[in-house]
């Protein structure tokens, strides 16, 4: 690698105006790195997506195969196996999925949307894709059935009619069941949409079809017409067969179920209104809610399972939605903590016409998936193994750390399964298809992800998978107890006050350190052991605005002690909670700081609490919110800031090292025209995760900054994450830098402690932070710290603010450093070492991470480092101690971006950036050119902006809905090995033999009757289907599909199997087309020999 000269670049180093896209500040710069990263290191594709399911509307089960598809009202279909085999499909139209059908063990998914489109999905892939489609134009689809082991798909529809598909060719029979057909005279009205199909378990030949307005229809499909109607004045929900084919129980609209014999006509023989109270004068019950879904199961040793949803009485207001599980005489009522969706009774066989045996009951919620255990007295529900819990408070905030140290998933997960609730079934998880993936990554992975309830909790996502380890409730830090007027506020504002707004961890030394929206910050020690803390150690901050008007000139500066209350309300300081005047405005002001406990703390295994710290009012003036947040182990400080300036605190002391305003940070050399203003002018409030255009200023005052922090920083409210506010990026951002306008604040926007030169021709590593701002200004702090051993505990540590270091256009993200040769110099850390453990006065010496420094020429020595420095519009590296830019890029023009993280792949260090209007970028380091330019997706709501982080090793995540999260991988490596590292759905089972019919039923004619329903809806009996009725859509699923499948033999075997299969089907085409041609050939010779007779003897003048 050639040496770097500086020489070379000082002969023609000029700063190059802003406006060029990308400059190399100097002449001939190309040649002075060999960087190691290139355009073909990057490629940009989804790998895969955890969590609930967002706003789910369908569910089907496959029994042999064990898995369990759910549809979602975008068009989502996620499919899941055991625990770590999940699968993600989109359908473009974005339409909700209204109904999903397996084919039973054939590896294939039907799906029907709502717009009137029904879809075949291949499962024989790891990314299933359709195979066909067909889309209805004339008719709304409202009830889909696929019988077992039957290729032809009954689809209802609003107007009454029955459609038959089949489903290897996706093309329609022409054989319809029409609506008046149905009910001929039974109704004067139109009975309404279909509402169930299904055939008799026994007897093939035989199709119920119930309407919404409360008739049944047992339609023959041999004689094309209908055998019984059943007709109930109470509008149907559902209908569900017995085993043996001679009843059936339907579900309605007031709550009741009726339950029919197959033969009997007029009345039900049994109506039961399950939560009704039953009048003692014999009238009838009250009615009730609408079931909405029964189901009825039989088993050969008892009596058989009614479950069904919904039905309860009118009078229970406030109860939770309920599923009742009827059983002999024993009714049991199990409630949900969401309203039910759909729910599946799980059977050991797959044959409707066995005794059907249930074991569970799988409940699909609006926000959870619940699996019930019947076999079990009480049905305890069974431990969910999947990642579903993102979502149980809203997240706030992300971390994503890739290669993090090998002994912390272990140590962590040793700490959260102590967390573990107990009274689960002690079955296995049901759903336990498919097969993992052959991973080859094999590097830990961690995400933490903050909530808006205070939780902070630790998922093991290494090799694509997702775990949760561990969950912290920092909440526990503070008295829960609030008065009826804080109450009343919290109403008003939809306060989360214990959220969680930035996360600093390292992982090295297990610190954690934590900002919540009530302008405080916690800092918690990871140890094995239990403890009990006696008093929580509070420190107070004073933080005042800017300088006011009539302030003296120091007034602003530093007035600030710090009261080191240990147990004390954090009141102390400020006034009191009281609403005075100043404090009960609209806005939002009147949020008193959180009170700590006083109380001894008991902290179990895990995350302890080492010490809080809370920003208290000053003058009537609530703390203005926490923008950035920093830690560093080895030096033991926590720093942190907001609009009104940075404070310092040492952890390991409890003293507050420094608490300056921003405009002192500036010195004597402040290039901004600062307008002297009164702190009350744009209060912003202190609670809630402030969005876009919330808080005290308005939208256009806001607009007016060029580089308000409230865009980049601040994200917004917890409570509703899906605030669509698009407009709030459309707008220019661009506007000269150095005039600030005078509702602007400058905040701290970011922090970075690292060992480098302070100053401008330096020859030592010193120590430093540096510290980035809302208006784009890098200031750099010197720290001078005590040395280690009991010197740290007693000497304090003293900053001295140094100045300006760089200014950039928008406000600072992200700052790393770079040795000489362009490697990631990390931040210094301690190691790990238990807290709570103190051996007789052996003192943990800190290990700082050496720094590179070549002992040679002081030259030589003087460029041995780079601050890489990238702000909302651009990035720049800075040569140390030089302080010249070397390089500077103009990442975006028009947009700006959100997030900028510098990261480590396997080849070399780069730039990664996520822009507001969709791009996703790499820039290489030092150099500063762009590898990797996608417009991935754009900007549609604040939770991707604030969830939205790069790590190490090309990897990244957002939360691309309240309840999910979304990875991605931007390393060409990850994509190519991804294929293998999926998870296969379809493995090949053997489907269970079907019951025995027993000598007597075979000898008597009892039993399954079968039916050949290809000699009644093919082609040649039924004939073709109008052509205007529903549009076939080949899909791309077919040999394309299989094209990414997996390589090696078994992907062999399975491309030949499929292009076999499609032959044969085309083969199948051909023929079906052949015996068409012939047999028309066939009429039309028979018609014209009938005519030639007819017309041999007649005369010309007869015809």
């Amino acid at each position: 690698m050639k040496k770097f000269n500086i020489r070379k670049v000082l002969d023609g180093l000029k700063e190059v105006s802003s406006s060029t896209p990308s400059v190399q500040v100097g002449p001939q710069e190309n040649h002075l790195f060999h960087e190691t990263l290139q355009s073909d290191h990057f490629q940009l594709c989804k790998t895969v997506r955890h969590g609930f399911p967002y706003q789910p509307s369908s569910m089907a089960f496959d029994p042999v195969q064990k898995i369990l598809a759910i549809g979602t009202q975008s068009g989502a279909l996620r499919l899941f196996g055991r625990p770590g085999v999940e699968c993600y499909c989109q359908h473009e139209s974005g339409a909700a999925v209204i109904q999903l059908q397996f084919l039973i063990n054939e590896g294939a998914l039907v799906s029907a949307l709502a717009d009137d489109s029904v879809h075949l999905w291949n499962l024989r892939q790891k990314r299933p894709a359709i195979l066909h489609s067909l889309k209805f134009s004339r008719e709304r689809i409202t009830f889909c059935h696929l019988p077992f082991q039957s290729k032809w798909l009954y689809i209802g529809t609003e107007r009454g009619n029955v459609h038959i598909v089949n489903v290897e060719s996706f093309m329609l029979s022409g054989y319809v069941i029409m609506w008046n057909k149905a009910i001929e005279l039974s109704s004067k009205a139109h009975p309404g949409p279909v509402v169930h199909i299904s055939d008799n378990p026994m007897d093939e030949g035989k199709l119920i079809i119930g309407f919404e307005s409360g008739i049944v229809v047992l339609w023959d499909l041999k004689s094309k017409k209908a055998d019984y109607r059943y007709a109930h004045d109470e509008a149907i929900h559902s209908v569900a067969w017995h085993h043996e084919g001679k009843q059936f129980i339907c579900s309605h609209s007031d709550g009741t179920l009726t339950t029919w014999n197959v033969r009997g006509q007029g009345r039900p023989i049994q109506t039961i209104t399950p939560h009704g109270k039953q009048p003692k004068d014999g009238k009838k019950p009250e009615p009730c809610k609408p079931i909405l879904k029964v189901e009825y199961k039989t088993t050969r040793t008892g009596e058989p399972f009614i479950i069904f949803s919904g039905g309860l009485s009118y009078d229970t207001v406030g109860r939770r939605p309920c599923l009742t599980v009827m059983h002999g005489k024993s009714t049991a009522v199990l409630e949900m903590d969401y309203p039910i969706v759909d729910f599946l009774t799980l059977c050991e066989t797959p044959y409707p016409n066995d005794f059907q045996e249930p074991y569970a009951v799988v409940v699909l919620l609006e926000k959870d998936l619940v699996v019930i255990d019947l076999a079990q007295n009480g049905y305890p529900i069974f431990e969910n193994p999947y990642p579903l819990t993102i979502h149980e408070s809203p997240v706030t905030c992300c971390e994503y750390f890739a290669d993090c140290p090998v002994d912390l998933i272990p140590a962590l997960y040793s700490v959260g399964s102590r967390q573990k609730r107990q009274g689960y079934s002690k079955k296995e998880w049901p759903v336990s298809g498919g097969n993992w993936g052959q991973g080859t990554l094999s590097y830990p992975e961690i995400i933490i992800t903050g909530h808006a309830d205070g939780t902070v909790k630790f998922w093991d996502a290494s090799a694509i998978m997702l775990q949760v380890l561990y969950k912290l409730k920092t909440a526990k830090v503070f008295d829960r107890n609030r008065s009826k007027e804080d109450k009343g506020s919290t109403e008003v504002s939809d306060e989360d006050p214990f959220a969680i707004q930035i996360m600093a961890w390292c992982p090295e030394s297990r610190m954690l350190c934590v900002a919540g929206v009530s302008a405080n910050v916690i800092v918690y020690r990871f140890s094995k052991l239990e403890v009990t803390t006696e008093v929580v150690q509070l420190l107070e901050v004073r933080m005042q605005s800017e300088l006011n008007e009539t302030d003296s000139p120091d007034g602003g500066g530093e007035p600030t002690s710090a009261h080191h209350t240990p147990g004390a309300s954090p009141h102390t300081s400020g006034p009191p909670s009281q609403p005075s005047t100043s404090s009960n405005n609209s806005d939002g002001g009147n949020m008193p700081c959180l009170k700590v406990r006083s109380t001894p703390l008991k902290q179990s295994a895990g995350y302890q609490v080492d010490l809080v710290v809370q920003l208290v009012w000053v003058s009537g003036e609530p703390p203005q919110q926490i923008t950035s947040l920093a830690l560093n182990s080895s030096y033991g400080l926590v720093v942190f800031g907001n609009s009104n300036g940075v404070a310092v605190v040492d952890y390991i002391q409890k003293t507050v090292v420094l608490n300056l305003g921003t405009v002192e940070l500036y010195g004597s050399n402040d290039p901004y025209q600062r307008q002297p203003r009164s702190p009350r002018k744009s209060r912003q409030p202190s609670g809630g995760l402030c969005d876009i255009n919330e808080g005290s200023a308005t939208s256009e005052d806001r607009c007016k900054s060029p580089t308000s922090v409230l865009l980049s920083v601040c994200p917004p409210r917890g409570a509703n994450p899906l605030d669509h506010r698009d407009n709030s990026f459309s707008r220019s951002r661009s506007s000269s830098v150095t005039s600030i306008d005078k509702e602007a604040r400058e905040a701290i926007s970011f922090f970075h402690f690292c060992e480098t030169f302070a100053r401008k021709g330096d020859s030592t590593l010193t120590p430093c932070l540096f510290v980035g701002t809302s208006l784009g200004t890098v200031l750099v702090l010197v720290l001078t710290l005590p040395p280690a051993g009991e010197q740290r505990q007693l000497q304090p540590v003293i900053i001295s603010p140094v100045g300006m270091l760089v200014r950039l256009k928008g406000s600072v993200l992200r700052m790393a450093f770079l040795d000489s040769s362009g490697s990631l110099l990390p931040p210094s850390y301690d190691p790990w070492y238990e807290p709570n453990v103190t051996t007789d006065g052996e003192e943990k010496v800190p290990k700082r991470r050496p720094v590179s420094v070549s002992p040679s020429t002081s030259q030589e020595l003087s460029e041995s480092q780079y601050t890489v420095v990238c702000s909302e519009k651009q990035a720049k590296v800075i040569s140390l101690p030089s302080q010249t830019c070397i390089y500077k890029h103009n990442i975006t023009e028009t947009s700006f971006i959100l997030r900028a993280d510098v990261v480590q792949m396997s080849q070399g260090v780069c730039v990664a950036c996520f822009c507001a209007n969709g791009h996703i970028k790499t820039l290489s380091l030092p150099g500063l050119r762009p590898l990797m330019d996608v417009n991935y997706l754009p900007l549609t709501d604040m939770r991707i902006a604030r969830t939205f982080c790069f790590t190490n090793l090309g990897q990244a995540m957002y939360l691309c809905s309240p309840t999910e999260i979304q990875r991605i991988t931007y390393s060409q490596e990850t994509c190519e090995n991804l294929q293998e590292m999926l998870g296969e759905l379809f493995t090949p089972v053997e489907t269970p033999e079907a019951p025995n019919r027993g000598f007597f039923k075979g000898l008597f004619g009892g039993g399954a009757q079968s039916l050949d329903r290809e000699e009644l809806f093919g082609e040649l009996a039924a004939g073709k289907a109008s052509r205007s009725l529903a549009q076939h859509i080949p899909g791309p699923g077919g040999i394309e599909g299989m094209k990414g499948a997996a390589s090696g033999v078994v992907g062999d075997l399975a491309r030949a199997r499929i292009a076999l299969d499609e032959r044969g089907q085309k083969l199948g085409e051909l023929e079906e087309r052949t015996a068409a041609m012939m047999a028309s050939a066939d009429s039309f010779s028979k018609h014209a020999h009938e005519m030639m007779l007819k017309c041999k003897d007649k005369k010309w003048y007869q015809f």
